[in-house]
């Protein structure tokens, strides 16, 4: 027998793709916990990926890494509303699941794509979130976005309530989030190994991310220049310097000299407890450091990030 087709399990609500044997898409919450049943019966080892959709080779290359350290792989597709803020592009976002299925056929022991109803995610009457405290006012990207977090760490919460990994897989890109995942399952005792994932990049360094799409060709040759921001500031850090103010005036000074793109913020903080680092501060050895950063291009909200070790 085909050993793809014996892994693939249809139970009612689910519907066979045809894009590859093996891969079922799953909408509803009860069917997506009789597929994640039988895998456990199985003892399967299950890493899941959760997307918004849209995927790039960043995503995959998640898929990929979990590819390595599990049996199967259920992956998410569901643009989430609530992590988007009044004026953002939750209208526009890039959507194209057909598109998506055909790129997950690339990486193996993916078998499920878990693709669920915002009204069922969501109902009518939802009174329960999720909130940070004071984390979510430490983060930049959490003040720049307000409520941002509060969505993100919502919908991750039902994503893992839902799916119960084993192990679930972010991309460094999204700092923030990487910092707020990592504490959501700590202190609420959820029983997922968080793996995090180096950001994938273009030749030129750009992030991959979903959003890049929204650049124009005129706009492109300066979507690096976050990224190169970053560079200098890690060279100036390499190479002794301590003082968040003096690098944070290098990463501002190359992000500022460019006219087309307009700076947002540029950050210093611990990666793991969102401390920020700025004015006279001096950073201590042994702290692991994010210096992370938004900007606007045009109508895109780009944001990147690099880790510094003391």
């Amino acid at each position: 027998k085909d050993k793809s087709a014996m892994i693939c399990r249809v139970p009612f609500g689910a519907r066979r793709l045809p894009f590859r044997r093996g891969i079922v898409t799953v909408r509803g919450v009860k069917e997506m916990r009789a597929v994640r049943e039988t895998m456990a019966k199985e003892g399967k080892i299950v890493g899941f990926v959760p997307t918004m959709g849209a995927l790039h080779q960043g995503h995959l290359s998640l898929a990929e890494k979990a590819a390595e350290d599990c049996d199967e792989i259920i992956t998410s597709i569901f643009v989430n509303p609530t992590q988007f803020g009044p004026g953002e592009d939750l209208g526009r976002y890039p959507r194209d699941l057909e598109g998506d299925i055909k790129k997950l056929r690339s990486v193996p022991k993916v078998t499920t794509v878990f693709q669920p109803d915002p009204e069922e995610m969501y109902p009518e009457e939802t009174h329960i979130y999720v909130t940070l405290d004071s984390l979510e006012e430490r983060l930049r990207e959490g003040r720049s976005r307000p409520g941002h977090f509060k969505g993100v760490a919502t919908v991750v919460t039902k994503l893992f309530n839902i799916v119960q990994p084993h192990k679930a897989y972010f991309g460094q890109k999204d700092g923030g989030q990487c910092i707020v995942i990592k504490r959501l399952v700590q202190e609420l005792l959820i029983n997922t190994e968080i793996k995090l994932v180096p950001t994938l990049r273009e030749k030129d360094g750009l992030a991959m991310s979903s959003r890049n799409a929204y650049i124009t060709p005129q706009e492109r040759p300066h979507a690096t220049v976050l990224y190169k921001a970053l560079q200098e500031l890690h060279n100036l850090f390499v190479n002794g310097e301590r003082k968040a103010e003096k690098l944070l005036q290098c990463g501002i000074g190359i992000i500022s000299a460019n006219q087309n793109v307009r700076i947002i913020y540029l950050d210093l903080c611990c990666s793991h407890t969102a401390k920020q680092f700025q004015g006279s501060d001096v950073i201590p050895k042994g702290v692991k450091v994010m210096a992370s950063g938004a900007i606007m291009l045009g109508k895109t909200r780009l944001i990147d990030n690099i880790l510094l070790e003391a």
